[in-house]
């Protein structure tokens, strides 16, 4: 059974792997069933952070406001991981976005992992609720800042160690790290009409747009369309016709 492993937790925009984004990282890396190293990063999205993400979470426009380039953040967290295995509570969720963004930078993160929700629902059927909070006040981890990254991770790290105790002996299975299986949607580029609307609004607008129009993908494009008519307005001209 696994013994080292690193166990990592994501806050995001929003569920959706393909379009939403990461605003926190966190993990703890554990040798030999020790914390040995963290890993704490807040990450600026391209959009804001709406309010209903905010209550969630915690976390602010303003909290990510410094964060250092994206590219340098998922660098930085691809070699904290090393060669470890990977541990989360429902696992499969945090390990697409990751996935996603370390593509996206021309890295890859191809991990064996342990789901601990995965373990919960098999030798705790009974419990009515396996969310890790509910999992938590089970068996008395505490954690001080749910929904924040890096406490997340600490917890889970916890819980897989307290699963492990209880039921590894006749479970051994559940704790041993399987290979984790996605793939990625085709990304779609940004089509030629976006590229001509995001023109128009930089000229309309007068600024500066720090893009590469022609690496840009389609989820990119509307995303970025949409911060900067929040941020600066629509074109009047615009007004009654579709903009893109």
């Amino acid at each position: 059974m696994m013994t080292s492993y690193v166990c990592f937790d994501l806050e995001t925009t929003g569920l959706s792997p393909d379009r939403d984004e990461i605003i926190e990282i966190g993990a703890v890396k554990v040798d030999e069933g020790k914390v040995v190293d963290r890993f704490m990063c807040f990450v600026k999205p391209d959009t804001p952070i709406s309010s209903m993400v905010t209550s969630i979470t915690g976390i602010t426009n303003e909290m990510t406001a410094d964060a250092g380039p994206t590219d340098r953040i998922i660098y930085d967290f691809v070699e904290f991981c090393e060669d470890y295995p990977v541990v989360g509570h429902n696992l499969m969720f945090d390990y697409r976005f990751m996935s996603r963004y370390a593509k996206k930078y021309y890295m890859t993160f191809e991990r064996s992992g342990v789901d601990t929700l995965k373990v919960a629902r098999k030798v705790l059927p009974d419990l009515p609720s396996k969310s890790l909070e509910s999992l938590c006040a089970y068996y008395g981890i505490v954690n001080p800042s749910a929904h924040r990254a890096y406490h997340d991770a600490l917890a889970t790290a916890r819980l897989y160690q307290t699963l492990k105790h209880y039921y590894g002996a006749t479970n051994e299975a559940l704790f041993q790290a399987e290979h984790l299986h996605w793939k990625q949607k085709k990304i779609q580029p940004a089509t030629n009409r976006q590229k001509q609307y995001l023109n128009e609004l930089a000229k309309y607008h007068k600024i500066s747009i720090n893009s590469d129009f022609e690496t840009l993908t389609r989820s990119e494009a509307s995303r970025l369309i949409d911060r900067i008519i929040l941020q600066h307005g629509q074109m009047a001209r615009t007004a009654g016709r579709k903009r893109y």
